[in-house]
């Protein structure tokens, strides 16, 4: 049985018990985050190309020729040579720049080489994919400066050591305009065209840039200049990475497999992508508490691509937790803990990921909000005058905007908590009630009597509100 089989079984055993217990819990956190590091140079060429595949969304031409290809290159007694391009745009970055990162972390542990392309030549042109306007340039201290903060901040999920760093200002620094002119004329400006953020852009009377167009044959050309035999990246440039297997031909090479990720989704649950202007995100350089309630707050159906994506589970573990919570052995709640331990733990440790799961547990399993330490306050008297929406924003911070807080009361995450002894009743506030004035809330949802304390909840924060 390989090391992964091993593992798998010892997990299996521990997925199958109380997953409410913390010591299987922490059994369980302790075995998958061995998994991050272990050696998987002893899977065959097919199980390695399903384990990458299982968390693509497209391998391009198939999972099969990865696996032929894979199998070639450990008959040559070598490994592949894996792309990926980074354009550092932003020193801060969230989880969702962590997905391909764990997908190349399994590369390495294959036997195989991971080449990381700094885009300091395509970063100044910027990359269009998925936006509708152009993306302002970056100067070579802007470059210089997200990288460090990159690979600072993603360094839990990759093994930076292992890596060659290459910036394909090496070679595009220095192209010829003969050289451009003869890749360019043998690409099709149909294909270029054919991606839809551009078409909306025309369509809609917006500019589109020959720098625009030139970006996917430069990217390209990095391809061809490392002679790569895969390239990962986002599902969002997989027409860039299709233009990599053109160029390569036209270079004479063998065009490299392409390995599509998932973009995932916000935290919100509204179907939005994982993204710092909306809020909907879990930052890298966040607390092992504050990560934890951001798992925690998100709706169950994103507990599956959660798993995927910032775990090393199998699909056979998936499966089987799938299987618990359809007999109802196994609760929604105590699993999205599993979750949330898994994401901490990857970040900060096991031991860090139990002591949030503990201060998750008492601050949210108690009875009364009065026995809760260290409440942030909001006084009527001073801001009952204020919208519920202000209060949250401006007030409490619990939400960086005030279409967020709409947001949190449209997904009933909104809430009026009375609490009477030890009696609670939490009032859902619906989107309309965002925008009135707290004190009129309160006025009209405490209108039975006059309850003991008075809590705001958004999502998984807490502010108890003083008359």
């Amino acid at each position: 049985m390989t090391r992964l089989g091993e593992s798998v079984r010892r997990a299996s055993a521990l997925l199958a018990q109380d997953l409410s217990s913390d010591t299987t819990v922490q059994r369980l956190l302790e075995e998958t985050a061995t998994r991050r590091y272990l050696d998987l140079t002893d899977l065959s060429p097919g199980e390695q190309a399903e384990l990458i595949a299982a968390r693509a969304v497209e391998v391009l031409p198939s999972a099969e020729r990865l696996a032929e290809r894979i199998e070639a290159a450990r008959a040559a007694g070598h490994g592949l040579h894996v792309k990926f391009g980074i354009d550092p745009t932003a020193a801060d970055v969230h989880l969702g720049h962590a997905v391909p990162m764990i997908v190349l972390s399994r590369f390495q542990r294959m036997g195989h080489d991971v080449t990381l392309i700094i885009g300091d030549i395509t970063a100044k042109i910027g990359d269009p994919s998925g936006r509708s306007a152009e993306r302002p340039p970056l100067t070579d201290e802007d470059i210089a400066a997200n990288l460090a903060g990159y690979r600072d901040q993603v360094r839990p999920f990759f093994n930076f050591e292992q890596v060659r760093f290459r910036h394909n200002s090496e070679w595009l620094a220095g192209i010829t305009l003969p050289k451009l002119i003869g890749v360019l004329a043998q690409v099709s400006a149909s294909a270029l065209l054919q991606r839809e953020d551009f078409r909306n852009r025309l369509e809609a009377g917006h500019g589109l840039s020959m720098s625009e167009l030139i970006y996917p044959v430069a990217m390209a050309i990095d391809s061809a200049e490392i002679d790569a035999d895969v390239e990962l990246g986002g599902v969002d440039q997989l027409l860039n990475m299709q233009m990599g297997r053109r160029v390569m031909e036209i270079y004479g090479q063998t065009p490299q497999l392409v390995v599509g990720m998932p973009l995932i989704e916000g935290t919100d649950g509204s179907g939005a992508k994982m993204s710092k202007s909306k809020g909907n995100y879990i930052g890298l350089t966040s607390t092992p508490e504050d990560v934890f309630g951001k798992v925690m707050s998100i709706p169950d159906r994103l507990m599956e691509p959660y798993l995927r994506a910032w775990t090393e589970w199998t699909d056979a573990e998936l499966d089987a937790v799938k299987g618990r919570l359809a007999d109802s052995s196994l609760h929604p709640m105590d699993l999205k803990k599993v979750l949330a331990g898994e994401v901490v733990a990857a970040l900060h440790g096991v031991e860090a990921a139990m002591k949030a799961r503990a201060g998750f547990t008492a601050q949210f399993s108690k009875r009364s909000f009065a026995e809760v330490d260290s409440l942030p306050e909001v006084s009527l008297a001073e801001h009952g005058g204020e919208s519920v929406a202000t209060v949250l924003t401006k007030v409490l911070e619990f939400a960086p905007s005030a279409s967020a807080a709409r947001r949190l009361a449209k997904q009933n995450a909104l809430r009026l908590v009375l609490q009477d002894g030890a009696e609670q009743r939490a009032e859902v506030l619906a989107e309309a009630d965002a925008l009135r004035p707290l004190a009129e809330v309160v006025a009209e949802r405490a209108a039975a009597g006059a309850p003991d304390g008075l809590y705001l909840k958004a999502g998984r924060k807490l502010a108890q509100l003083l008359r």
